[in-house]
């Protein structure tokens, strides 16, 4: 086999810049969309409801030289967001730089090792700024790895990006059997509630069980521990940086996929967990019910979301919160016994998919993400 060759990032790129330094003069009705860092998620640049827009205008007079060969990375605040551009209407903040790769070099290849561990690392060891992390320009252009054939380049793209479109394809079918819930428990309890329903606390119907400080419950040792989930980890995931504690807690403290986690303090969620069974910490209940099914009370959780994070942001503190009273002004309206089942009927199934599908994802990344570093470091080889 041809030895792979040591480079650095500048020596793939045609060019590596951050975005603009000034300020677009924004226009709620243009059509190009101002990103920075935080707009960059799963390898995609993600337009959100707050992202500002300006005018074509104001793109033409900042716009930096993007094209389908352009790969940006987040390197002020948020560091090591990643996204492939793929020809979006939008112009780059400075929180982020971009990089266009030669011709002749794989451009999904240079993706992968853009979002490797090690990558990550290395820039993150260069960040700095005491209030807001930057990472310079120079570090980037300086990262070294080892760069094999172009056919390799492309097999070991290949074989990673059909792991992500099978990850993102199922990502894409829970979210349509999400949508399909909220339609039916629209339908059912917001647009045709029946005459007669009783109507009790949201506290009444499951029970909020919060966590544990779990810095008071250290891991003994390698075979009694767990990861800890704390609202980090119920957005993104487990992690190397996750916090572990002892396996040896009260059972019901302990979380497995499937289970029902809602964050009440600080980023307010609710999700069904998928991950890794762990250990419950505090400003997270565990939402659990022996007189009403799991949809049932997930959906009058997701309901009331909205309304919880009004009054967490109302509140006048470093972290906003709820507290348990709020939950027993919420209201829930609960049809008859027959009704329910009728109902458990066409939402069990859903939700069971949306869980099946789940676990599904977690293999996969969790396959993706240990293949990832054998194929960028040579360790494995695909041909």
């Amino acid at each position: 086999m041809t030895a792979w060759q040591e480079v650095i990032l500048n020596d793939v790129v045609s060019i590596l810049g951050d975005g603009l330094h000034g300020t677009p003069e924004y226009d709620d009705n243009g059509e190009y969309y101002f990103i920075n860092g935080n707009n960059l998620k799963n390898g995609k640049i993600v337009i959100k409801e707050s992202t500002r827009r300006a005018s074509k205008e104001e793109f033409d007079k900042y716009k930096k030289n993007l094209n389908d060969r352009t790969i940006l990375v987040s390197i002020n605040g948020t560091i090591g967001n990643v996204a492939a551009y793929n020809n979006e209407k939008c112009f780059l903040g400075k929180s982020a730089c971009y990089f266009n790769v030669i011709d002749n070099v794989e451009k999904d290849f240079i993706f992968y090792v853009a979002t490797s561990n090690q990558f990550q690392t290395y820039i993150s060891e260069f960040a700095n700024g005491t209030t807001i992390k930057n990472v310079p320009l120079k570090a980037i252009r300086e990262y070294p790895f080892f760069l094999p054939e172009h056919a390799e380049q492309k097999i070991i793209a290949a074989v990673l990006s059909s792991l992500d479109d099978k990850i993102d394809l199922l990502h894409r079918q829970n979210q349509t059997l999400e949508a399909m819930a909220e339609t039916l428990f629209r339908q059912w309890f917001v647009e045709g509630a029946g005459e007669g329903w009783e109507e009790r606390p949201l506290s009444s119907i499951a029970n909020f069980l919060n966590g544990l400080a779990c810095q008071k419950y250290p891991s003994r040792n390698e075979l009694e521990k767990l990861p800890v989930l704390k609202i980090k980890e119920l957005s993104s995931g487990i992690s190397e940086s996750s916090d572990w504690a002892t396996s040896q807690v009260k059972p019901e403290y302990i979380v497995e996929a499937g289970d029902v986690i809602f964050a009440w303090s600080a980023s307010l969620m609710v999700k069904v967990w998928d991950g890794e069974k762990c250990v419950l910490n505090q400003h997270l209940f565990k939402v659990t019910s022996g007189e009403f099914p799991k949809w049932f009370f997930l959906m009058w959780c997701k309901r009331h979301l909205a309304e919880f994070i009004s009054i967490s942001s109302s509140h006048a503190t470093t972290m906003g919160h709820i507290k348990r009273g709020d939950l027993d002004v919420a209201m829930v309206s609960i049809p008859s016994h027959q009704e329910l089942e009728a109902m458990s009927e066409q939402m069990m199934p859903l939700l069971d998919k949306q869980i099946a599908l789940a676990k599904q994802r977690k293999t996969l990344e969790k396959l993706r993400d240990t293949l990832l570093p054998k194929l960028m470091s040579g360790e494995v080889r695909v041909i």
